[in-house]
């Protein structure tokens, strides 16, 4: 058996979980590459055919992208450039709405090129979309009249994936979803077993395995709790809960010697925002209308001196909120593009997202907002460097309480949330696309919400990775994706089953 795969990666988005596969297959156990991309969303495609573009090149990426990127320029004509790569690149990313009438039969002709091409040595990857599975998309669907669960075809798209499972027989295959999904409900059931019986019996079998439990030696499918990963105990800087199976074909699953131990080894030490964040520079907030640095810092040193000034507020918050008060030391930019001097990224993390090829920072320009969400934004995050965890709404002084008629029934007891510089970050979700207050930076006289680079790097996108589409695209994207640092440790934990299996 060859010990070169080909990747079909589904539902794709920017390409966090390829990047991770990507990686380990040019540096792991086997050789593991891209053959197929399929996602539906057009700057998460564009963003996906230019990472494509770029790993034709290996290390050496071409020189005329650093130029784009450090010179703050247009993208030149790949296909002029580099026709070759760039066609190969366009092969590769499929913009497809899988679940569409006719988009299976579109694909099914690649999958079985593929899969006699390689004899089976395939691996497939993706997470069907999440929404009607998640918490909040949940809770959100609850509130309209005419939403029906069993009729929402978000629920059954897994069921996309489990029928190209079966057509291209892969070596293995990884699907990841939202921690929800192992509580949805449809036609009276839980989703999830009915899911891990489909994964199970597509195809000759496939033995499905949890990383970061032991192996399930038992008759039946391993406790469901053991699927979910945290991304926090595998040095990502973030609090990230998702289901991840991971199956084996039978064949494949029959040669392995699966131990007592969890394919992904926990970490003692956690990384936290400000490790994550270290080296990118500071900026400042944006006033919603007239935008000036003096009106800014007038409106930050105004609110500081309310808050200094309020009832209720602990004397430690009043001391912080003086010292800024009458601070000339607040960040005069709202678009930075040089690195700042020195980081405290742990090792292996300063490998994966520093490129010393890249001098100008991406994505990292800030978003405006209203005079009293930058108060808001300034106790909070003053609180949490005080207290270490954000501040709930109740803790917010009187005249920073928002105007809205729910948020006495607990819907907004964390409106506000700053992220606690010596902890890994919340999740970083799409959410984030919309407005920043669940993603406040933790430097109080910043008072900003996360920049699109910086939520990349509590995702673990490198540094050079960019992203198509306008702002509020770019957010929707990185808050979308599986961190591919996870998605690395993911795939050299495959890579190594699978090298073990195809030992001559």
């Amino acid at each position: 058996m060859s010990s070169e795969f080909a990747i079909i990666d589904l539902f794709a988005g920017p390409g966090g979980l390829g990047e991770g596969f990507s990686q380990a297959g040019r540096n792991g156990e086997v050789s593991m590459k891209i053959h197929l991309s399929v996602e539906m969303e057009t700057n998460a495609v564009q963003t996906l055919r230019l990472r494509s573009f770029l790993r034709r090149f290996g290390d050496e990426f071409p020189a005329e992208y650093y130029e784009a990127l450090n010179n703050g320029a247009e993208f030149p004509n790949w296909l002029e450039l580099y026709p070759d790569e760039w066609n190969c690149a366009v092969q590769e990313v499929r913009q497809l709405v899988l679940g569409e009438p006719g988009v299976f039969d579109e694909i099914a002709e690649v999958l079985d090129e593929v899969r006699v091409d390689y004899d089976r040595n395939t691996i497939l990857i993706g997470g069907p979309p999440c929404q009607a599975y998640s918490l909040a998309g949940r809770s959100r669907n609850k509130g309209k009249e005419d939403y029906v669960l069993e009729q929402d075809h978000r629920h059954y798209l897994y069921e996309e994936y489990v029928d190209i499972l079966k057509r291209l027989e892969p070596a293995a295959f990884v699907m990841e979803n939202v921690k929800g999904m192992l509580s949805s409900k449809v036609d009276g059931g839980g989703i999830f077993h009915r899911v891990l019986d489909d994964l199970a019996c597509a195809g000759k079998g496939y033995t499905l395995v949890p990383l970061a439990a032991p192996p399930h030696l038992g008759l039946g499918h391993p406790p469901a709790r053991d699927f979910i990963l945290r991304a926090e105990d595998h040095g990502v800087p973030q609090a990230r809960h998702r289901v991840i199976v991971v199956g084996f074909r039978k064949d494949i699953a029959d040669k392995l010697d699966l131990g007592e131990d969890p394919l992904l080894v926990r970490r003692d030490l956690k990384v936290m925002v400000k490790e994550a964040l270290s080296g990118i520079p500071r900026v400042r907030s944006g006033l919603s209308r007239e935008d000036q640095l003096e009106a800014w810092t007038d409106s930050i040193r105004d609110q500081a001196t309310k808050i200094s000034n309020a009832e209720g507020v602990p004397e430690e918050i009043r001391k912080r909120a003086r010292r800024i008060a009458v601070s000339n030391e607040l960040p005069t930019e709202r678009l930075a593009r040089e690195y700042s001097d020195g980081h405290q990224l742990p090792k292996d993390l300063e490998e994966w997202l520093l490129d010393e090829k890249l001098e100008a920072v991406l994505h990292h320009e800030t978003r405006g907002h209203i005079p009293g969400d930058l108060g808001r934004y300034l106790f909070s995050s003053i609180f949490a460097e005080e207290h270490k965890k954000a501040p709930k709404l109740s803790e917010f002084p009187d005249f920073l309480q928002p105007d809205h008629k729910n948020r006495e029934t607990g819907h907004f007891a964390d409106r506000f949330r700053t992220q606690v510089g010596s902890r890994p970050s919340t999740t970083v979700t799409s959410h984030i696309s919309k407005d920043g207050h669940y993603f406040i930076h933790p430097d109080p006289t910043q008072c900003r919400s996360l920049t699109v680079r910086e939520a990349a790097r509590l995702q673990t996108f490198p540094d050079n990775y960019f992203f198509h589409g306008g702002r509020t695209a770019q957010y929707h994207q990185v808050g979308n994706a599986v961190p591919p640092y996870l998605a690395f440790q993911i795939a050299s934990a495959v890579s190594s089953m699978l090298k073990q299996a195809t030992k001559e």
